[in-house]
């Protein structure tokens, strides 16, 4: 079972979807925040590698097209965003306070923590970056002499969170309006937790996506500057 399935050109393909569909049908029929259809998809994915013996880099090579999928399925973020140009132009100061704000509370808060843990400057520029996208994120980590395992893993982690607790964090901080909604789960949670703005409604998702772009290129400034007050 192992060798046919380490050669079937689209196996990775196959069980990603397969898994994802059944995340989405758990999620519907539970409505349970922790049944999110990527962590079932996820888990699911893990246990069927494990049990059928499968190896990481078979799958990973089996499944390529979606990584080259996207690009395309990020840019298709632009469509809730040309539909909702007006509240852009209604709110921009605030979405841009609102992103600028995310980005310095991120770099203050892991600031704060690795000085109290007395976390040493490699590990400290590599948790910097962990609330932006992959790509920004590890060129930012490799130019300041971090390590790019650290990043991958701490902006998956954010990602999750960020989908996974979205709404709830909304709701225990009062957060109501959805444009404030976007921008608070697209600056804090990147791609992963765009795809739960994306469920809230049109005006979240386009806000939470615009965020995502703001978000990378306002940190590549603001980074260099925190990067240096840990020696």
């Amino acid at each position: 079972m192992s060798d046919f399935l380490t050669n079937s050109t689209y196996f990775g393909l196959f069980i990603s979807f397969f898994t994802f569909c059944i995340g989405l049908w758990v999620h519907q029929k539970t409505k349970f925040f922790l049944f999110s259809p990527l962590i079932v998809s996820v888990t699911l994915t893990i246990i069927a590698l494990l049990l059928l013996k499968v190896p990481y880099e078979t799958y990973a090579e089996s499944s390529a097209l979606l990584g080259k999928m996207l690009t395309p399925a990020t840019v298709v973020l632009a469509i809730p965003l040309y539909r909702q140009f007006q509240k852009l132009k209604d709110n921009w100061p605030a979405i841009l306070g609102g992103i600028f704000a995310g980005i310095l509370a991120n770099a203050f808060i892991v600031f704060s923590l690795c000085v109290l843990f007395k976390i040493g400057r490699t590990e400290y520029v590599s948790l910097l970056p962990k609330s932006i996208t992959t790509a920004i994120a590890l060129a930012l980590t490799e130019q300041n002499g971090g390590i790019p395992a650290i990043t991958v893993v701490m902006v998956t982690i954010a990602g999750n969170l960020g989908n996974l607790f979205a709404v709830q964090f909304c709701r225990l901080f009062h957060i109501t309006d959805p444009v404030a909604k976007g921008v608070a789960i697209g600056t804090s949670a990147h791609a992963m937790g765009t795809a739960k703005a994306i469920e809230l409604g049109e005006v979240e998702g386009a806000m939470s996506g615009l965020s995502i772009a703001v978000c990378g290129v306002l940190t590549v400034v603001v980074i260099p500057f925190f990067a240096n007050l840990i020696q």
